[in-house]
């Protein structure tokens, strides 16, 4: 407090100068430190719970879960008797969780969870077999329509004595073979003759109506082609793909077509004369789903994807020439596959 003078020294207003301090905001305590420390615990402790229930195994929670039902070793009754009636009627219990007591989720969530894969794995045992089934009457029916085609149409009833028809494992199979006064190639050539062209024609518009693929496989006789850097492995593979641009030709979708293969002399159709002109033929198999399947994956064992117990009926011609010869290749056509059976390998697609 100060003074002031004025100019004739008479006292002057008292004049009070008031200075005012500035502080900070309060102690207000550390109650909320605690708070959050007891929530931070309660979060970690359920994290870690949730970790722990995730990692267990279904037998464990439903162990688990038997526990809180009945807290005790035995089922129904309770370790140590309820000591207040806070407790409950089972009464607390010290005994560890033993994995193996009513354990009602383990047991229901099993049963749940196997009884889709149970169906579903029925449902496509039960599809496959309707597939295959519906593949069977398919390739037999077209059977069928080979033999009414080949008696029907004129450019394969003159050569009926040429075609034979069967079933095999690896489905319908037709083979052109050739005649001793008719072949359906020039000696040594790939060049097709026109009888034979215009019986692919017509087989390739039977063919064409239904889904399955083919199989084409060529085939020589015994006698060696004289030829340098050509055989007969290049001669019936040429062949084969002759056949095939001939079944094209005729109206087969290219894309129809799942193998061409040439076998040379290696299957022959009549084993007991192997330069007879039935060994020089053409091969055309409509191949089933297994084969199909098989193709697809690059196994060569064919027989392997068959059903247990398959076995390969007997060739039988769609017509008898005059003098007998398709009868006679109709039961050599069983001997050349029975030995390659035997010995445990696959039945080549032409035999």
């Amino acid at each position: 407090m100060a003074r002031g003078n004025g100019r004739n020294g008479e006292a002057g207003a008292l004049v009070i100068i008031k200075k005012v301090k500035k502080r900070g905001p309060g102690h207000h305590g550390g109650s909320w430190k605690v708070a959050f420390a007891d929530f931070a615990t309660a979060m970690m402790a359920f994290f870690l719970l949730l970790w722990l229930m995730g990692t267990a195994t279904q037998e464990q929670k439903g162990a688990i879960s038997e526990y809180f039902n009945n807290p005790s070793a035995a089922p129904g009754t309770s370790t140590a008797p309820s000591a207040t009636s806070m407790q409950g009627p089972g009464g607390a219990s010290t005994s560890m969780i033993q994995l193996g007591g009513g354990m009602e989720l383990h047991t229901n969530t099993s049963a749940d969870d196997s009884s889709p894969r149970q169906d579903h794995a029925m449902n496509d045992d039960e599809a496959e077999k309707r597939a295959e089934a519906l593949d069977r009457e398919r390739l037999q029916s077209l059977l069928e329509e080979l033999k009414r085609g080949i008696d029907a149409r004129e450019a394969l009833a003159k050569f009926k004595d040429q075609i034979l028809l069967d079933v095999t494992p690896e489905g319908v199979r037709i083979q052109i073979v050739d005649h001793d006064r008719r072949s359906m190639f020039p000696l040594g050539s790939s060049r097709l003759e026109e009888f034979s062209a215009r019986i692919l024609y017509e087989l390739a518009d039977i063919i064409k109506s239904v889904p399955n693929r083919i199989s084409i496989s060529g085939h020589t006789d015994i006698k060696p082609y004289v030829a340098a850097n050509y055989s007969n492995w290049e001669l019936s593979a040429d062949r084969a793909n002759a056949a095939r641009r001939a079944l094209v030709t005729g109206g087969l979708p290219p894309d129809k077509v799942g193998r061409v293969v040439g076998l040379a002399s290696s299957v022959l159709l009549d084993t007991a004369v192997p330069d007879s002109p039935v060994n020089r033929r053409i091969s055309i198999i409509v191949m089933n789903r297994r084969t199909e399947e098989a193709i697809r994956h690059e196994n060569g064992t064919l027989l392997a994807v068959q059903a247990p117990g398959a076995t390969e009926e007997s060739s039988a011609p769609v017509g008898a020439s005059s003098d007998g010869a398709a009868a006679d290749v109709a039961s050599s056509a069983d001997v050349a596959i029975a030995p390659i059976a035997a010995a445990g390998l696959a039945a080549p697609v032409g035999g």
